[in-house]
């Protein structure tokens, strides 16, 4: 039975993530907790935190040990962008937009062993 961890409104833009997502996703939950450690964007530091997270979910939930457990699925979707402006030169504006991401991790027991 899959667990999963989402976090919302991230801030990072999913161009930035789906690098490091590409990286996780697939691995034991031992080594995609070491890829992220060593990353230096802070993206990783975002899922980092969350893969922690979903581990634990997995720990309760399925009283499993973080040995047994796989990065089954890790993705990113849309959220809300936050929308600006700049003055530009005649009285007009520049449009901002700034993009955001909600990821989730799903962990599952690896079934390899």
């Amino acid at each position: 039975m899959p667990v999963t961890a989402t976090v919302a409104n991230t801030g990072i833009s999913f161009k930035k993530i789906k690098p490091t997502l590409d990286m996780v996703r697939g691995k034991r939950l031992e080594e995609a907790l070491r890829i992220l450690q060593f990353l230096p964007s802070p993206s990783a530091r975002c899922l980092e935190k969350l893969v922690k997270s979903a581990a634990n979910n997995a720990e309760n939930e399925l009283m499993a040990s973080q040995s047994d457990l796989r990065v089954v699925d890790a993705y990113a979707g849309d959220a809300p962008r936050t929308k600006r402006f700049r003055a530009r030169a005649r009285g007009r504006f520049g449009r901002i937009i700034r993009p955001s991401t909600h990821l989730t991790v799903v962990l599952d027991q690896d079934m390899e062993e």
